[in-house]
């Protein structure tokens, strides 16, 4: 549905996104996940032509935007990180002016403005202007403009930012349901969890450049290990000793910080097994075990060297 090939631009000596290639299959969800500045953004407004890139190209379903008013971009629906709404007026007003701009045919308005306020949980409050609506309402009538003229392919940028935990779950309701029906996302965001949650081919970009590629298990993959064991003891002396113990090949990689041991196993069960039989053995005993699963933030540390906040 989407290719992207070499994409570069630049804005004065700043070169925001430097080579960028990836393909988004049709039916799916794909995710750029980076921090702030990394060239999400500008990637996102190449994509649904607002911006030029100054090399390479981008392709929908085939064919590349050659202007404003290609016909292509009927098959985008683009839901921006501001919400782009008009507070004055109620909802089924700010989907007839939008719906205005793609042609949709007024016949066909009012139904279409029914269905899509449907979809994003608003239908009982079409008529009310919008000025009173929570940030989360807001932002899930953005996703129905988007909709409005039927695109084939809904382009997301963090389309999540400042709401709350429970309208942040309305939208993700909203897009897998869309998914599930046929539909083909692009999301942006710098919060792992969603995309996590979102999607099925996974890009992290970072300096204006993917640094990996891949499904969610691909990108965990990577990792050194799968989990992350810290055992916590009651002061360093023990620590130490501790640290000498599990100076074996079967416990992987061993790390001694303060009063905490990190372990970073090839098999973390038989692990678990192994270190607390053998603390047993030595009649140690430990304050607290903690398991953690490998995340795209640990992925994302191993691949940049820097945090998904940095």
């Amino acid at each position: 549905m989407v290719v992207v090939q070499s994409l570069v631009k630049s804005f004065d000596e700043i070169k925001a996104v430097d080579g960028v290639s990836f393909e988004v299959k049709q039916g799916t969800c794909f995710g750029l996940l980076g921090p702030n500045g990394a060239g999400k953004s500008t990637t996102i407004s190449m994509i649904v032509g607002t911006l030029n890139p100054d090399q390479g190209q981008v392709l929908i379903d085939g064919q590349a935007i050659k202007s404003e008013t290609d016909p292509i971009r009927q098959k985008i629906g683009y839901v921006p990180q501001e919400i782009a709404l008009f507070d004055e007026i109620n909802c089924h007003q700010n989907l007839s002016f939008f719906a205005s701009l793609y042609g949709v045919d007024k016949a066909e308005m009012e139904a279409r403005a029914n269905e899509v306020l449907d979809i994003v949980g608003l239908k009982d409050r079409a008529n009310e202007p919008i000025k009173d609506f929570s940030g989360g309402m807001k932002r899930r009538l953005n996703i129905a403009v988007a909709l409005i003229h039927k695109p084939k392919l809904l382009v997301l940028d963090e389309p999540t930012v400042g709401v709350d935990p429970q309208s942040r779950n309305a939208i993700f309701d909203v897009l897998e349901k869309l998914k599930a029906d046929g539909m083909t996302l692009i999301y942006t965001s710098h919060y792992m969890e969603e995309i996590e949650r979102m999607c099925d081919q996974i890009a992290i970009i970072d300096n204006g450049k993917v640094m990996i590629e891949g499904t969610l298990e691909q990108l965990l993959g990577t990792l050194e290990s799968r989990f992350k064991l810290t055992f916590a003891f009651s002061d360093a002396e023990t620590t130490e000793q501790v640290d000498k113990l599990f100076n074996e090949p079967a416990f992987g990689k061993v790390i001694r910080m303060d009063n905490t041991i990190e372990m970073l196993p090839t098999n973390y069960a038989r692990a678990i097994a192994e270190s607390v039989n053998r603390l047993q053995q030595n009649n140690i005993a430990f304050e607290d075990l903690r398991v953690e699963r490998g995340s795209l933030e640990q992925v994302f540390l191993q691949s940049t060297g820097k945090s998904l906040r940095d």
